[in-house]
């Protein structure tokens, strides 16, 4: 019997997970491709909303595949996979933050300080004064390299990235009270990682049951009780949240994270600064991404404990709600 409800607690959550894949695939198709988004209702259907439907239509047959084809897995096989995915996207970006943080503030320091024209021309100098050069041949190459770094490796950089945030506050006060030195990339440098450690964590600290529970009545149920809670609260808390998120994000060339993207956005303090503004608003879509997926994960583990599942995974170390 609980086999039979498996599949369709299955087809639910990687159908939210193939829709949301398909609406950003069709997101870069109308933003790179000018293709028509089929939710325009006062356009005719043309061949390019044709082909955004066949996007979609492809996510659900996916779904009802592998709906069959983990038909005679646990739910907790389900939560396996769709946790060591979102670890991979994590590690990428880490190493992504890692490399272009290191590239753009040496950027930034030859640009500001003038000393791009001692060995290049004044053509390809002033291309680096440029956000769409700079993030097009700089960052883009170096984001495919993040995410290569982050098939060969099994750290999630969080310790590292930790670390490398004192450090660059360390070089800062030094500079300023040693040195009498400071610019506007050096205090850029920091926030980037400090948006990186904070949004990209969120998703592992969901995993590691490390965010903080309001818990007036929880630790005192039973675990198959905190498994039905856990479902419930996932979706209707959780999913709902990255989906707006995400939508919100995504739609429209105008929205929060694709008018920065599109225009490689940088701050108001122009050539002084990184050009890493973009990357920020990026940020919000990655962390509304990696969270879904969490958040899908923990749905099927929870309704795992739920029905009794062997295997519940203990987690050594609790943190204090």
């Amino acid at each position: 019997m609980e086999n039979k409800i498996y599949k369709y607690y299955r087809l639910f959550g990687w159908s939210i997970l193939a829709a949301v894949f398909a609406f950003l695939v069709n997101n870069v198709l109308q933003l790179s491709f000018g293709f028509q988004s089929i939710f325009l209702v006062d356009n005719k259907f043309s061949t390019t909303s044709i082909v955004e439907f066949t996007v979609y239509l492809l996510s659900l047959i996916i779904s009802f595949i592998l709906m069959l084809k983990l038909s005679d897995k646990p739910l907790r096989y389900d939560s396996k996979i769709l946790h060591n995915f979102n670890v991979y996207i994590i590690r990428s970006c880490f190493w992504v933050i890692f490399l272009v943080g290191l590239v753009d503030i040496t950027i930034s320091f030859l640009r500001v300080e003038k000393l791009f024209e001692v060995f290049l021309s004044k053509e390809l100098t002033s291309q680096f004064t440029r956000p769409v050069f700079v993030g097009s041949f700089i960052h883009v190459p170096l984001i495919i390299i993040g995410f290569i770094i982050g098939m060969f490796t099994r750290t999630l950089g969080f310790q590292w990235l930790s670390l490398l945030i004192v450090a660059s506050e360390l070089v800062i006060v030094i500079t300023r009270f040693i040195f009498s030195y400071e610019q506007t990339f050096m205090g850029d440098l920091v926030r980037y990682w400090y948006a990186g450690l904070f949004l990209f964590a969120s998703a592992y600290t969901l995993y590691d049951e490390g965010h903080v529970r309001v818990d007036i009545l929880y630790q005192g149920l039973k675990d198959k009780t905190k498994g039905l809670v856990n479902c419930v609260g996932s979706i209707t808390l959780g999913v709902s949240t990255s989906l707006t998120i995400i939508f919100i994000g995504f739609h429209g060339k105008q929205s929060i994270i694709n008018s920065p993207v599109l225009n490689f956005e940088i701050t108001q303090q122009g050539t002084v600064g990184m050009f890493i503004k973009y990357h920020l608003a990026l940020f919000l879509g990655i962390f509304g991404l990696t969270m879904l997926i969490q958040f899908i994960s923990y749905f099927f583990e929870s309704l795992a404990d739920y029905y009794g599942e062997k295997g519940k995974r203990v987690i050594e170390s609790q943190i204090g709600h």
